[in-house]
């Protein structure tokens, strides 16, 4: 959704003149455009070379993400590793990052569960994301779920519907949205995680074909 230019949102005020990636991240870790700073450990930015091919986004950090600063290395971002390289690219030329910069959570006993960032949140960090694809140009973007897809699509995108597919966009040349790879850790057992495995590993396939 356009925003009123002549506004600048708290996240905007931050982001330098002439960005690059290590200028963006700098100032992304000084932001408090929205209260998840307050709960969150630190922010985690995106992560990848300046000239890639290929953008992954996902929802946000997980708790190892919170706690390394870094996206998509805890379970799903494992996940995602072996995905890639089951069709055949190489995630040291693609770019992951998130629509969300810090970790939202709700306890469980010790744990700290994931909870699914609201609307003013998202809608907070999206300069952030915006700047990224501003500066990597990908020739493809990747929404990782719904909340990624919806983000990046519209609301009334449904990924149950469209993963997989091409969907025209002036975000970047060609953008896909599929499943997160936390949704197939959550499969009730190894029959259905083993098919959804094999689903997202098609889907990345597709990608794979435009990028060769």
């Amino acid at each position: 959704m356009p925003r009123n230019k002549t506004f600048k949102s708290a996240a905007e005020e931050l982001i330098p003149p002439r960005p690059t990636l290590s200028s963006l991240k700098s100032a992304a870790a000084n932001c408090q455009a929205c209260d998840l700073w307050k709960t969150g450990t630190q922010t985690v930015f995106g992560e990848g070379a300046r000239r890639v091919k290929v953008m992954f986004v996902g929802e946000q950090p997980g708790n190892e993400e919170d706690l390394s600063g870094r996206p998509f290395v805890g379970p799903a971002g494992r996940l995602l590793d072996d995905a890639l390289e089951a069709a055949g690219i190489d995630r040291k030329q693609t770019y992951v990052t998130n629509v969300v910069k810090h970790f939202k959570w709700e306890p469980r006993g010790k744990r700290r569960i994931h909870k699914k960032p609201n609307s003013l949140e998202i809608g907070a960090c999206r300069p952030w994301l915006e700047a990224e694809i501003a500066l990597i140009k990908p020739d493809v973007i990747v929404a990782l779920g719904a909340t990624a897809a919806q983000s990046l699509l519209g609301p009334q995108f449904r990924v149950t519907k469209q993963r997989g597919e091409f969907i025209p966009s002036t975000l970047a040349p060609y953008v896909m949205a599929t499943v997160h790879p936390s949704s197939i850790l959550r499969a009730p057992d190894d029959e259905t995680r083993h098919l959804e495995s094999r689903r997202f590993i098609d889907d990345l396939k597709k990608l794979a074909k435009v990028i060769k």
